[in-house]
């Protein structure tokens, strides 16, 4: 039901086109941005009015402030805000009263006017006309202070934008990030492409996946977990450096680090190993941290610079696991001893649960929290990984590192199995090992035959970005970097 504000507003409106105005007009031609009027009136002494020139302005009004005969409300377009000043003396008192008297906090105006400065220096617009182009019928929060209630933040994206500039220059600072990863991408000669969301089979992960109808085919269809398998598949074809960033789907918790739908960045460069790799993600994140830092400066952004310097420091999993654990020879125990540990350590293990997966729940137990600065982790044990080539050095390892930063892993990279036996025989042992989804990789038979064409040897790399910005752009939650999270129902 309409409260009594809204039913205000809603009269506003009405009787703005009853004076012959249009409802919702369909555009404000020439205008100039916000800034640009800004650095016009700035040159101006205080109380100055430049009138050589006029300026047309449009955005969203904030809070209106009325002293004496004058009104002044904030007025905010994508280049910034502009205080804009309603004068009676210099409109006329008839159109005065009728102008200001139809407007409120949030509604959206073209403005028409002169640069001005206020008595206070204040860069100002000194209108002469006013266009509505759309009535907030809806007040904006209270004083303008923002939204408190985080699920509401998430749940009313748009009002959190308008009404928190932190909020508006964090998701353009998102952008700018994503934009400087992919032209550092292209500088080094790797061609994004896209590949399928929708497919029969969801493997190049351990993941829950969303399930769909496809009605023509009369087939169930899965939302992609990974963009591993169709990438690799485009080496077989003959491109040698290729990246997607893209969406995924896993039907999983939702927590300050994880969302069921995130963005991923996954790259295959034929030729290389996960060496080569490891020296990419260094510079990668170097650059982004510096780009960072241009972007947002301070003293944050200086010290992920430092921090993001090469080279990061290895560690080796197994090493690791059994020094922070306390239990030699961790990766040998038989599966019945892992998955007891991992239950004793709070891990949701079933009775079928593989090695592999303990072995991850256990690491991330004893050894993630204390990863605090960045730190590549290196050559799993080969049940965690069966999309990774055999170690060539380390029986029973596989040749991946991960990054990790304050606790969190970042990125993911292999030397990539191109042997189909081998491949297809991994995939069959994880199938026979346990049926469930959460825990291995489906098998993609495709993918298989794609291997029997040859695919060159190769290193891929996977990024969370929703994760990587989050670090980058100093939040404390994966959902403050994600313009519209899921949220649960109100």
């Amino acid at each position: 039901m309409e409260n009594d504000l809204v039913r205000q507003r809603r009269r506003k409106l009405e009787e703005w086109a009853s004076q012959g105005h249009p409802r919702y007009p369909y555009a404000y031609a020439d205008r100039t941005p916000v800034s640009r009027v800004r650095e016009a009136a700035a040159r101006l002494e205080p109380q100055g009015v430049d009138r050589s020139r006029h300026f047309r302005v449009a955005g969203r009004l904030s809070l209106l402030r009325r002293v004496g005969r004058n009104t002044f409300a904030p007025l905010r377009d994508a280049s910034g805000v502009i205080q804009i000043h309603f004068q009676s003396e210099s409109m006329g008192t008839e159109d005065y009263d009728r102008i200001t008297g139809l407007l409120d906090g949030g509604d959206i105006v073209g403005v028409e006017g002169f640069a001005s400065r206020s008595r206070t220096g204040e860069p100002s617009l000194l209108a002469s006309s006013l266009e509505l182009l759309s009535k907030a019928l809806l007040p904006p929060p209270e004083k303008w202070h923002g939204i408190k209630d985080p699920e509401v933040r998430m749940r009313k994206r748009h009002v959190d934008l308008f009404t928190s500039e932190e909020a508006l220059q964090r998701f353009a600072a998102r952008s700018a990030l994503t934009q400087a990863l992919r032209m550092e991408l292209a500088r080094r000669e790797f061609l994004e492409v896209e590949t399928p969301v929708l497919g029969r089979v969801a493997s190049g992960a351990a993941a829950r996946p969303f399930l769909s109808r496809y009605h023509y085919l009369d087939e169930d269809f899965r939302l992609r977990i990974s963009l591993e398998l169709p990438l690799k598949r485009l080496l077989v074809g003959g491109f040698e450096r290729v990246f997607e960033i893209g969406k995924v789907f896993r039907n999983e918790d939702m927590d300050s680090m994880h969302s069921p739908e995130f963005t991923l960045l996954e790259l295959y460069w034929a030729y290389v190993d996960y060496e080569d790799v490891r020296k990419l993600v260094e510079d990668l994140l170097h650059h982004l941290s510096i780009r960072a830092q241009e972007i947002l400066p301070g003293e944050r952004t200086d010290t992920l610079v430092q921090s993001f310097t090469p080279p990061f420091r290895q560690v080796d999993f197994g090493e690791a696991l059994e020094r922070e654990s306390g239990i030699p020879g961790i990766l040998d125990l038989p599966v019945e001893e892992l998955r007891a540990l991992a239950r004793k350590y709070g891990a949701r293990i079933t009775d079928t649960t593989p090695a592999g997966t303990c072995l991850d729940k256990l690491f991330g137990h004893f050894v993630e929290p204390k990863l605090m600065e960045p730190t590549f982790v290196y050559d799993h044990p080969a049940s965690t990984t069966p999309l990774a080539k055999a170690h060539r050095s380390k029986p029973g390892r596989v040749e991946r590192h991960e990054l990790y930063y304050r606790g969190m892993e970042l990125t993911n990279a292999y030397s990539e199995l191109n042997d189909p036996e081998d491949q297809e025989q991994r995939f069959r042992t994880q199938a026979e090992a346990q049926g469930n989804e959460d825990t291995t990789y489906a098998y993609d038979a495709d993918f298989v035959e794609a291997l029997r064409y040859g695919m060159p040897p190769a290193g891929g790399l996977g990024i969370g970005l929703d994760r990587l910005w989050m670090i980058l752009l100093g939040s404390e939650s994966i959902k403050d970097v994600i313009l519209f999270p899921p949220t649960r129902s109100k």
